[in-house]
C-alpha cells in the first residue's frame, strides 16, 4: 500500500539509552486525572519578545508576539506523569520517527497511549495560559500534534568527553583572547526550520540543572542569530514558529534532553490559518494526519460559510441589495483556502519518509542567511578547532 511509505518502521520498544530520571513507579506518581490546581505551576514569563523586537513586521504572523522567555508551567509531579506516558513501551514501539532534521521523535501518541498528556493540553486553563502569552486565542492544532517529543541522548562517556572538550576549548580561547563559531551550532538537535503550525509551546521534560547550551536559536529579520535560553524541567517557551526560522541547539552536560512540543492554531475561524504540512508529512501516519487536517479545515470553512449565509439572509430580510463585490471576495478567499488544502495533501506515494526538504525555510532571508553563515565560518578559521 502507498501509505506504508510514511508509516513508522518497526522499532524495538526496549530503549537503547537510559533516561537521566528513572521512570517512577505508578504508585509513586499516581494515576489521577489532570488537575490544574495540582499540576500547573504557571508563573508569568519575565520577557515576551514581539515580532518587531526581532526585526520582523508585526503583521508577519497572526499575532505581534514572537517568543517568550522560559516560564514555569508544570509541577514536578506533572512532568513525571508525562514522562511515564511518553517513555512507555507502547509509545516507543509504535510512535517513533526520525528525519534529516531530527534523529528521534515521538508523534501521534497522545490520544492513544497518553491520556494525561492529552488532557493537559486540551484543558481550558492550559489553553488560556498559552493564549495569553501568545497574544491570541488558541486551540491545539490537531490531536496528532499534541505532545510531539524530541529526544537527544548520549552515553555518560560521551557526556564527559564533551564537557572536557568544552572546558579545554574555553581555556584555550581565554588564553588566546579569541572566540570562534559556537560549539552548539555544529550539531543542532533539530536543524534550521520553520514550524508547520502557527504557534508552539516547547516544554522541557529533562533535568537540565547541569546543562550547558541547549538554547533555541532564532533567525531575525536581518539574518542575525538571536538565542533564547532553554527551559528548565517543567518550564516552557511559547514561539510563533510558523513565521520564524529557528533551531534547537546542542546541549552539553546532560545525557538526555527530552522536550515536548505542542502545536496551536487560532480559535477564531475568520483568522487566517497558514498551516502547512511540509515538515510533518515525512514523519507522520498520513492517514491520521490528512484526516485530522481535513476535518478541522473543513470545520473552519463550514463556520465561515455559516456566518456568510447569516449575513446574506439578514441583508435580504432588511431589503438591502446583495453586496456583490464583498460576496465575490469571500468566494475567492475560500477558493484559496481549499486550494491550499489540496496542495498540502500530497499523494501518499510521493511522500518520502524521513526526508524534509528546505521549502519550509524563508527564501526572502537567503542572502542574509548566507552572509551570517560566511561570517561564522570565517571566525572558525581564525584558530584551530578542539572538537
Amino acid at each position: 500500500m502507498a501509505a506504508a511509505a510514511v508509516l513508522p518502521a518497526p522499532v524495538d520498544s526496549k530503549k537503547s539509552w537510559v533516561p537521566i530520571i528513572t521512570a517512577p513507579m505508578v504508585s509513586e506518581v499516581g494515576t489521577d486525572d489532570f488537575d490544574p490546581a495540582r499540576h500547573l505551576a504557571f508563573k508569568e514569563p519575565q520577557k515576551v519578545y514581539t515580532m518587531k523586537d526581532i526585526g520582523l513586521s508585526e503583521d508577519t504572523g497572526i499575532s505581534p508576539v514572537a517568543v517568550s522567555e522560559p516560564f514555569p508551567l508544570f509541577t514536578e509531579e506533572a512532568v513525571m506523569r508525562m514522562r511515564q506516558e511518553v517513555l512507555s513501551p507502547e509509545v516507543l514501539g509504535n510512535c517513533q520517527y526520525s528525519s534529516n532534521l531530527a534523529q528521534c521523535q515521538l508523534r501521534g501518541f497522545a490520544n492513544k497511549y497518553a491520556p494525561f498528556v492529552y488532557d493537559v493540553w486540551k484543558h481550558p486553563e492550559t489553553l488560556a495560559i498559552i493564549s495569553k502569552i501568545a497574544g491570541i486565542d488558541l486551540v491545539t492544532e490537531m490531536d496528532f500534534e499534541i505532545g510531539h517529543i524530541n529526544i537527544s541522548v548520549k552515553s555518560e562517556a560521551e557526556k564527559q568527553e564533551e564537557l572536557q572538550a568544552f572546558s579545554d576549548r574555553a581555556q584555550y580561547e581565554a588564553d588566546e583572547g579569541i572566540a570562534g563559531c559556537p560549539w552548539e551550532d555544529d550539531k543542532p538537535i533539530v536543524g534550521w526550520h520553520t514550524d508547520s503550525y502557527p504557534f508552539v509551546c516547547v516544554t522541557m521534560l529533562s533535568d537540565c540543572t547541569t546543562m550547558i547550551g541547549g538554547e533555541t536559536a532564532l533567525r531575525t529579520g536581518t539574518g542575525e542569530i538571536m538565542k533564547v535560553r532553554g527551559p528548565q524541567m517543567g518550564c516552557a517557551v511559547v514561539l510563533q514558529g510558523r513565521y520564524i526560522e529557528h533551531q534547537a541547539l546542542r546541549a552539553l552536560g546532560t545525557a538526555e534532553r527530552i522536550s515536548m512540543v505542542t502545536s496551536f492554531r487560532p480559535r477564531c475561524p475568520t483568522v487566517r490559518d497558514d498551516t502547512v504540512l511540509t515538515t510533518v508529512r515525512p514523519i507522520s501516519n498520513l492517514s491520521e494526519l490528512y484526516n485530522q487536517f481535513s476535518e478541522y479545515r473543513l470545520e473552519i470553512l463550514e463556520e465561515r460559510i455559516r456566518q456568510q449565509l447569516k449575513e446574506l439572509r439578514e441583508a435580504n430580510g432588511a431589503g438591502r441589495k446583495v453586496a456583490t463585490r464583498k460576496l465575490k471576495a469571500f468566494f475567492a478567499e475560500q477558493e484559496k483556502f481549499l486550494a491550499h488544502m489540496n496542495r498540502e495533501m500530497v499523494d501518499d506515494e510521493e511522500v518520502v519518509r524521513g526526508n524534509i526538504d528546505d521549502s519550509h525555510l524563508l527564501k526572502k532571508n537567503a542572502t542574509a542567511v548566507a552572509e551570517t553563515t560566511k561570517r561564522a565560518k570565517d571566525k572558525s578559521r581564525k584558530r584551530p578547532r578542539r572538537f
